[in-house]
């Protein structure tokens, strides 16, 4: 009996032994799990509190984008040409949405997939093709109306975000100028391209705090965005549509590929129109060609023809080969087997006839009694051969041959502009030079204040003895004739040139040209007009793009004010050619 009693007190005692063990063990663990807790809460609150911080805030915490407008683009009086104006994007919150019950059979839904004019199907897959996504957008460029039908429909996870869109007011007037925007506001085409640093402000930001649903709870922050800068063109916006307007009317009435013309204000190198036919609206450029978006003033070459002439005649002048006055045998010759002939035939023409009948036998003869170099410095002064840095993108500078010894063929051809090729607002640049009695400025496509001095690269005696010459081409007799002005003097000349074909050689496509300067008293403005490959039934510059010309100038003149200058009724220009003419030319 001892002995069982003693055993069963034995047990109770390690029976309670073994509780106390586990109680302390329990206490133990315990008190080191409080003792962990507070050395975590100690590093966290004391030695480390960024980290909670930092977490709490990516949960919370969210910068807005405060855009802002890209700058406006307005003519030299300030007419507008490009601005921004406010529109929506709608985007999705994936992730959100989807918490909240995705996309139902709601009529909301239905309401939204109707306004954006997306079917229901295509709005699920587009926002569920990243279902944790955080952003994906479902309209761009949303205008204002239906923006705030969106808005008012409170949809879970669908925001509005404020961004703008570019509008040209005057449409595909001015496109190749301004050229156009993408869908985020950078400029991919013309000035848009070109200024695009200047016209981008710098946007602003706010930050925020927002609740699990998405809004914002508290402002905790922003930074202003920069204004853009505005742009001020050359460009008078009268001048540019009446410019295109001519253009693009002969442009079908002659039934051509394309048609581009520049006017200049010689006196200070700014480019006052610049139009292109055929044309794009910038405003629904959908369906609009690549080819098309082009702007031919700056990007396509030709050979000039004929209006390289009165620079012929300068250097000629100016070597002292002959004089105003002087008497030139022009009939038809051959230069190593090939014929140098005129339209029209005659055996002697005055220095002025020669350009008056536009003679190759004339010029052509000028330039191999003159040094190689000689007229090929002068192309060169005048700005053929190199680039007018007008800050457009895509710009050409053409090809001029850089040549050591030339044939006497070459000499012939080049001085009746082949051999090289220049861009309509080059040609524009080398008439802009003659406007101004030999001064070269650069050009510019921005509102020049005040003018530039330029440079003197012709002798202005000479030049202001040609541009009298040069008077002779649109009076009775000229191959310009019908550029004429009534009431006004005008200087010019007009050109014709065969088209390159894909091979290399001559195809029977022309090109017609007009180029010229008014009023030739006192010039003010240089135009040059280019009529690409007619289809008629007409292609010389003096019937195709020289009553472009006339047309183009006489308003310009009268839109401008411009004094008529023209000679008292009944005063006669001089005879340029000998008794033995022959009859008109054409060029």
């Amino acid at each position: 009996m001892k002995a069982a009693r003693a055993g069963k007190l034995k047990r109770q005692e390690d029976q309670a032994s073994f509780v106390s063990w586990r109680f302390a063990l329990l206490c133990g663990c315990i008190l080191l799990a409080l003792l962990g807790l507070m050395l975590r809460m100690a590093y966290l609150q004391v030695i480390n509190p960024d980290r909670l911080v930092k977490e709490g805030d990516l949960r919370s915490l969210r910068v807005q984008e405060v855009p802002t407008a890209r700058g406006m683009i307005s003519d030299r009086a300030g007419r507008p040409l490009a601005v921004s104006v406010p529109v929506n994007a709608i985007w999705a919150d994936p992730k959100e949405l989807n918490a909240r019950g995705g996309i139902t059979q709601d009529s909301r839904w239905k309401a939204l997939s109707d306004a954006l004019n997306i079917p229901l199907d295509q709005l699920s897959n587009r926002i569920n093709t990243n279902p944790k996504g955080r952003f994906v957008y479902l309209a761009r460029q949303v205008n204002p109306e239906v923006s705030d039908y969106i808005h008012k429909l409170k949809l879970p996870g669908i925001f509005l975000r404020q961004e703008s869109r570019r509008y040209y007011p005057a449409g595909q007037v001015t496109s190749h100028i301004i050229g156009v925007t993408n869908i985020d506001g950078q400029g991919i085409e013309g000035v848009e391209k070109s200024f695009d640093r200047w016209l981008t402000g710098q946007p602003g930001a706010r930050t925020v705090r927002k609740d699990r649903y998405g809004r914002v709870i508290e402002d905790i922050s922003s930074v202003d965005s920069q204004a853009a800068h505005n742009l001020v063109l050359s460009i008078d916006e009268r001048l540019q549509a009446l410019v295109y307007r001519e253009l693009n009317n002969a442009v079908a009435f002659n039934k051509a590929q394309s048609g581009t013309a520049v006017l200049i204000d010689v006196n200070t190198g700014e480019v006052l129109a610049m139009a292109n036919s055929p044309s794009y609206n910038p405003n629904n450029k959908a369906d609009t060609l690549q080819d098309t978006m082009r702007n031919r003033a700056i990007t396509d070459v030709f050979e000039p023809g004929s209006t390289v002439k009165p620079m012929v005649v300068m250097t000629a002048l100016q070597h002292g080969l002959v004089k105003e006055n002087s008497l030139l045998n022009t009939l038809p010759y051959r230069i190593q087997g090939h014929d140098i002939k005129d339209v029209a035939r005659y055996e002697e023409l005055s220095i002025t006839g020669i350009l008056q009948k536009s003679s190759n036998v004339g010029v052509s003869k000028l330039a191999l009694a003159m040094p190689s170099s000689a007229l090929v410095d002068t192309y060169s002064r005048f700005g053929l051969g190199k680039a007018t840095n007008l800050g457009l993108v895509g710009e050409s500078s053409g090809i001029y041959p850089k040549r050591q010894r030339w044939s006497d063929i070459e000499r012939a051809t080049f001085s009746f502009g082949y051999g090289l090729m220049v861009t309509p607002l080059q040609l524009a640049r080398v008439y802009a030079t003659i406007g101004s009695l030999g001064v070269y400025r650069p050009l510019s496509i921005t509102k020049v204040d005040p003018p530039v001095a330029g440079e003197r690269v012709f002798p202005a005696s000479v030049v202001r003895t040609v541009v009298h010459m040069m008077e002779s081409v649109a009076l009775p007799g000229g191959g310009g004739v019908k550029a004429a002005i009534k009431g006004y003097r005008i200087a010019i000349k007009t050109g014709t040139a065969k088209k390159v074909g894909p091979d290399g050689k001559y195809i029977s496509r022309y090109i017609a040209y007009t180029a010229g300067i008014a009023p030739a008293s006192q010039p003010r403005f240089a135009l040059v007009v280019v009529i690409n490959d007619p289809q008629g039934g007409k292609y010389y510059g003096g019937a195709i793009s020289a009553p472009v010309f006339g047309a183009i100038m006489g308003g310009v003149l009268r839109t401008m004010n411009v004094k008529p200058d023209a000679l008292p009724i009944g005063d006669k220009s001089e005879l340029v050619i000998n008794k033995k003419e022959g009859s008109g030319g054409r060029s």
